[in-house]
């Protein structure tokens, strides 16, 4: 009887944390603009605004930290907008996994017809038959589960090779977005620590006896503000080392934990191959939150809802 409570409570809890994640909404998204003003206060207006009129080096320093500043904001507002806007990817209204008759393995998925996911005595049956057990079907949203799919109790929709749900950026990650949270994450690393180095010395002269030119009100702006982006920096950090690690290993976050400890991981092949699938071929598209042409008619994530596995892959 305790084992039933606790589970129940276990669900409440959850439900009620996927409850505040939805409430949150466009908050967090004030909060990222917030963050983003406050430094630009701190480092355009309040210091290397006016630096730049002061001429000799102190000017050259001021254009090329404004220039770099600036540059760096909107590749990073560019991202995290594309993420936000961007639809993770969705299972495909109606499909169904198209069973090999003799061998019972998955193949291509293929549509239906009819207006909903219609369970038929044999499509019922293959849930549960041993042959059958890699076919995932989703009982919140009454649809089969393609490859790599995980549902999201904030969203209340399966995501296609889904990530994580990111309060940061009011969305989930998943195969359409990932290419843009991750340069989300890289522009932001870059930005906080520039904005880091940059407000340095005032953040050293606090604690010193040098006499500094500002007034209270910009040396608390710059204390807060660098405070803030050392903390953002540092975090940011080990978030972007683990995600390069998991695209190098062609794996999302929610596999990493869910995966068999094992050296063949089937969507692992090679990570050239396997960074392309979320950068794509393009060079000239790699830095930037968008895609070429060809790239959108060659990434699986764009084509097609399963992905190409190793041939000496375990089954996992």
């Amino acid at each position: 009887m305790k084992t039933s409570s606790s589970n129940l409570n276990m669900a409440w809890n959850v439900f009620k944390y996927c409850t505040v994640l939805r409430a949150l909404g466009s908050v967090m998204i004030l909060v990222v603009l917030g963050i983003i003003g406050v430094s630009y206060y701190a480092v355009a207006v309040a210091k290397y605004g006016p630096a730049l009129f002061l001429g000799g080096l102190d000017s050259i320093t001021a254009l090329f930290v404004l220039f770099l500043f600036h540059s760096l904001l909107v590749m990073l507002v560019w991202s995290y907008f594309s993420v936000v806007i961007t639809d993770p990817g969705g299972v495909p209204p109606n499909w169904i996994p198209n069973l090999d008759e003799e061998s019972g393995d998955a193949g291509q998925w293929a549509g239906s017809d009819n207006g909903g996911v219609d369970l038929g005595a044999n499509q019922s049956a293959m849930l549960i038959e041993p042959k059958h057990q890699g076919i995932r079907f989703c009982q919140k949203c009454n649809q089969f589960k393609p490859p790599r799919c995980h549902h999201c109790s904030v969203c209340r929709r399966c995501i296609l090779k889904m990530d994580h749900h990111c309060v940061w950026v009011v969305n989930c990650v998943g195969a359409f977005n990932y290419k843009y949270f991750l340069l989300f994450l890289f522009y932001t690393f870059l930005e906080t620590t520039l904005v880091t180095v940059s407000l340095l010395p005032i953040f050293i002269a606090l604690f010193t006896d040098d006499e500094i030119p500002e007034s209270p009100g910009n040396l608390a702006a710059s204390f807060i503000t660098f405070v803030l982006n050392l903390a953002l920096a540092l975090s940011i950090l080990g978030f972007l080392i683990m995600h390069v690690s998991l695209v190098a290993g062609n794996t999302t976050t929610i596999e990493a934990f869910e995966k068999k400890t094992s050296p063949k991981w089937r969507y692992d092949l090679g990570w050239k191959i396997n960074f392309e699938q979320v950068f794509g071929k393009n060079k000239k598209y790699w830095l930037i939150p968008a895609y070429s042409k060809d790239d959108l008619e060659w990434l699986p994530s764009f084509q097609r809802v399963e992905y190409p596995t190793r041939p000496d892959s375990d089954d996992l």
